[in-house]
């Protein structure tokens, strides 16, 4: 608990401030706790401009209006109701955002709303069909390729793109042929390909074996 000062005249505080305040008021001629002239009267913000945008997501069509700077994910999670994909580093660094961009995996926090008009965009929730889950999302619960699963969902779009990719002949790092018509996806070629979706319960070894399963089951 603070003591109470019960010290008569001016305390080493006092003098400080004061001295402070007489610097300041004989240097301008300001006050220094004075409020710039304006101040109490100036107005509200301008709210930001907005644009109409036009998205195809989990073929379904949305029409949404946007500040232009609004990112994918935002639109996604702030505006559409789609909590899917997850915010974890907000810098493209962690995968948890990732969604599908014409078949094509992107972190959708580094691109914006604004940008993908035209574009068949897939979330974790369009994945499923029905009742019947996606091949990848069955292969993650039968061997429990996650743990708190905040970022299943950009794991399990990440690999569905990725088996994409393979599927398509393109190599990576960890490819032995790069001009290798086919790509054999042996645990390292996974590792390396998933890299950029960070599990922060470390259930790297169950995530390797359920696309593992899902690339076979293809």
């Amino acid at each position: 608990m603070a003591k109470t000062d019960t010290r008569s005249g001016p305390t080493r505080r006092t003098v400080l401030e004061g001295g402070v305040a007489t610097g300041v008021l004989l240097a301008t001629g300001i006050p220094v706790y004075a409020e710039p002239a304006g101040v109490a009267a100036a107005a509200s913000p301008t709210p930001a401009p907005t644009m109409p945008i036009s998205l195809r997501i989990n073929a379904k069509d949305f029409a949404v209006e946007l500040d232009p700077r609004t990112t994918l994910l935002d639109a996604l999670r702030n505006h559409l109701g789609l909590t899917g994909s997850k915010k974890g580093c907000d810098h493209g660094q962690c995968g948890a955002c990732t969604v599908l961009v014409d078949g094509r995996r992107i972190n959708s926090c580094l691109t914006l709303a604004a940008m993908h008009e035209g574009d068949e965009i897939t979330t974790v929730e369009g994945l499923a069909e029905g009742d019947r889950l996606h091949p990848v999302q069955a292969a993650f619960v039968a061997r429990d390729g996650f743990q708190c699963g905040y970022c299943t969902p950009g794991q399990i779009c990440s690999a569905v793109g990725m088996l994409g990719e393979a599927r398509a002949g393109w190599p990576s790092h960890a490819s032995a042929d790069v001009a290798a018509v086919s790509v054999a996806l042996t645990d390292a070629e996974i590792r390396e390909r998933m890299s950029g979706n960070i599990c922060r319960c470390a259930a790297y070894p169950n995530i390797v074996a359920a696309i593992r399963d899902a690339a076979e089951g293809a």
